[in-house]
């Protein structure tokens, strides 16, 4: 399961990059784009921090 949960993580880091990226080619919507990237990067690292990380045995 921590392998399914590395690939949605790193599919959804380099969402966030994307939007990142783009966020300055739109006309209209750049800080929704750039702040939906930051997001997007935020929640990609906390699956692995919270919810990858509970299921070890300490």
């Amino acid at each position: 399961m921590n392998v399914f949960g590395f690939i949605i993580a790193f599919v959804i880091f380099v969402a966030g990059l994307v939007l990142f990226g783009f966020a300055f080619t739109v006309p209209s919507f750049e800080a929704v784009m750039f702040v939906g990237g930051i997001i997007l990067v935020s929640i990609s690292l906390a699956i692995p921090f919270h919810i990858l990380g509970h299921g070890e045995q300490r």
